[in-house]
């Protein structure tokens, strides 16, 4: 039951964000939380997590960035708000509607996760960081923050990426082992650009 009930949201929630999210979101887009589900789903295999709570997680990871459909600023806030507003509807109890909202809400930058299934969606939120695709990705975001003003074109984006890769830190063991290596890389070589 657990997996039709999945299947069935995360058709509906795709839907959705194709029919609805603005084409202005580069980064933060149905590709990203696609992606992030991808990756949630791993560590589910990964760590042998049980049914239920894989469902939880699941759902959090393609709710967890709905909220720009509305807001650019505070969306994790307003994509609680609609999964409060609509999963009862699926048959979530109000013990899952919590345990969800915290998972969304611990990908909040800084990140401060307090549970494991937080933990995951967090590495799984910033897994680009500690891969091959960092550099492409990350221009989709840049693009996207010059798009809604969070970023000006004079702006320094290497010393942004500089600081925010310094104030970051993986949490699954996984992810300290595999991602955090190749993280250190990017950081290694945006701090000896920047110094040329």
């Amino acid at each position: 039951m657990q997996n039709i009930k999945i299947e069935k949201l995360i058709a509906f929630i795709v839907e959705k964000m194709t029919n609805e999210i603005s084409a202005d979101l580069s980064y933060h887009n149905l590709s990203h939380t696609l992606g992030v589900l991808e990756q949630c789903n791993n560590y589910i295999n990964r760590l042998n997590i049980n049914e239920n709570e894989a469902c939880l997680l699941q759902t959090a990871a393609v709710l967890h960035d709905i909220g720009f459909l509305w807001v650019y600023d505070n969306h994790e806030d307003r994509g609680v708000t609609f999964a409060k507003e609509e999963l009862p509807k699926w048959g979530y109890s109000d013990s899952d509607l919590k345990i969800i909202s915290g998972i969304i809400m611990a990908t909040k930058i800084p990140q401060n996760p307090t549970t494991l299934l937080e933990e995951i969606i967090c590495d799984a939120d910033l897994n680009y960081l500690g891969t091959d695709s960092f550099e492409e990705i990350g221009e989709t975001l840049r693009q996207e923050f010059l798009t809604y003003n969070k970023l000006k074109i004079e702006d320094n984006w290497n010393a942004f990426q500089i600081k925010f890769l310094e104030g970051h830190r993986f949490r699954t063991t996984y992810a300290k082992e595999h991602r955090e290596p190749i993280k250190q890389k990017h950081l290694t070589n945006l701090i000896q650009t920047q110094t040329k």
